[in-house]
């Protein structure tokens, strides 16, 4: 994850599934991120202790497979709060940015009203129907016709097909639950 927002999230959102220890807690956010975006125990352990000092998580020690005894990470109550606000109401960033709302996403079922679900989704579809681009040229997004660099076209045809396949996933979803 990269930055403390989509971490502490993560973190929030993998507690709220069962306590785990911080090696596992690390496993699962590698599993979550894969190899693009590792998270180095020089940002995990200090996010924890945020959560911590804030009340959100609880540490605890308990027996370990061997004789070494381990700290395990449970949610409390608190920290349930805490992931279900920022669930039903993300930051602009949240939304906007596509790795931060793909944090996001993998936690939106812990919203128990699926009116939450459908009204996070809703603006997330509101964001990527706003005209934009990688480029601007005279104030105006450059068309992928008009962009003679191969690269840079590539880039702006990735992005359409991706946004493309990420509106009809949205519009399926939103579909499905009901009106906010």
């Amino acid at each position: 994850m990269a930055s403390g927002g989509d971490l502490s999230l993560t973190i929030l959102g993998f507690l709220n599934e069962r306590p785990m220890h911080g090696y596992e807690l690390k496993a699962r956010l590698a599993a979550l991120t894969g190899h693009l975006r590792p998270v180095s125990d020089g940002a995990l352990y200090p996010a924890i202790s945020r959560l911590e000092s804030k009340g959100l998580v609880e540490r605890h020690e308990e027996a370990g497979a061997a004789a070494a005894r381990r700290q395990v990470l449970t949610l409390t109550g608190k920290g349930r709060e805490e992931l279900l606000r920022r669930l039903r109401d993300p930051s602009e960033l949240d939304v906007s940015d596509q790795t931060r709302f793909f944090a996001l996403l993998t936690f939106l079922s812990a919203l128990p009203d699926p009116a939450d679900r459908s009204r996070v989704l809703r603006r997330r579809l509101a964001f990527l129907e706003a005209p934009a681009s990688f480029f601007y040229e005279g104030g105006r997004p450059v068309r992928i016709k008009d962009e003679p660099d191969p690269y840079r076209r590539g880039m702006l045809e990735i992005a359409r097909a991706s946004s493309r396949a990420e509106k009809e996933w949205l519009r399926q979803r939103i579909e499905e639950l009901p009106e906010p």
